[in-house]
C-alpha cells in the first residue's frame, strides 16, 4: 500500500504562493493537489492555467490536478502542457467518460475518475480497469475545510475490494476534511493518497504536519 500525501494548493497562501511552493518541495509530500473548479459544477472558482504554469514552474514533484468543472475534455490538452502528471475528471460531468480517459492516457497523464458523495463505487465497474487512479470525494466539492464525511470509510473499502478482485494497480486517492486524525484510518481503509488542505497550510508547522500525515501504521 502506497502512503503518500498532497497537500492542495487551493489552502495555500496565494499572496507568498512561492513560499508555499518551495515548503512543499522541502516535505515528505509526494504530489500537488491543484483544484481546478469552474463555478458551474461546483458552486466555487479557483484559480486557471496562470497559476498552474507558475506553479508547474517552481515545482519538484508531480502535479495532480482534480477537475471539478464541465466539460472537461476542452482543457486535456493545456493540462499536459501545463506539466499535469495525474489528471482527474467527475464521473457525474463526462457523458463518455471512457474517451475521456482513453484521451488523457494518449496525452501522457495517468487518468483518474472523481467520485462525488452520493455516487456509488460500483458505478465505476466498467471503467475500473482503464483507470490509474480513482478519487473519493469525502466532503462535497467546492469549498475546502469541509468536515469529513464518515461514510467515506466503508465506500474506500468496498472499492479496494474491487481492485483486489481484479488484481489491479489503480490507486485510491481520498480528498476532503482529512487530518492527523482520521489519516490512520483512511490508509487502513485501502487509500493510497490522501490530499490534505487546511490540515497542512494551517498549521503552525506545515512540514510537520504533512510528515505526521505520513506516519507509517
Amino acid at each position: 500500500m502506497s502512503q503518500l500525501i498532497a497537500p492542495s494548493m487551493l489552502s495555500a497562501d496565494f499572496g507568498n504562493l512561492e513560499k508555499d511552493i518551495e515548503m512543499v518541495n522541502a516535505s515528505k509530500a509526494d504530489l500537488f493537489h491543484l483544484d481546478i473548479m469552474d463555478g458551474l459544477f461546483v458552486p466555487n472558482i479557483s484559480y486557471g492555467f496562470p497559476i498552474v504554469k507558475a506553479i508547474a514552474s517552481k515545482a519538484k514533484k508531480p502535479l495532480d490536478a482534480h477537475l471539478m468543472i464541465v466539460d472537461p475534455d476542452r482543457y486535456l490538452d493545456a493540462f499536459a502542457q501545463a506539466g499535469v502528471t495525474y489528471l482527474s475528471v467527475h464521473y457525474e460531468a463526462c457523458t463518455h467518460l471512457h474517451r475521456t480517459i482513453q484521451k488523457i492516457k494518449s496525452l501522457g497523464m495517468k487518468a483518474g475518475v472523481a467520485l462525488n458523495p452520493h455516487t456509488p463505487v460500483e458505478n465505476l465497474t466498467d471503467i475500473l480497469l482503464e483507470t490509474d487512479f480513482i478519487l473519493i470525494m469525502s466532503v462535497n466539492p467546492g469549498f475546502g475545510g469541509q468536515s469529513f464525511i464518515k461514510n467515506s470509510y466503508s465506500k474506500i473499502k468496498r472499492l479496494k475490494q474491487m481492485i483486489d478482485e481484479r488484481a489491479l494497480d489503480t490507486l485510491i486517492e481520498v480528498d476532503g476534511g482529512v487530518n492527523k486524525e482520521n489519516a490512520p484510518l483512511l490508509f487502513e481503509s485501502g487509500a493510497d493518497i490522501l490530499v490534505a488542505g487546511n490540515a497542512v497550510f494551517g498549521a503552525k508547522e506545515p512540514i510537520l504536519a504533512i510528515k505526521e500525515l505520513k506516519k507509517p501504521l
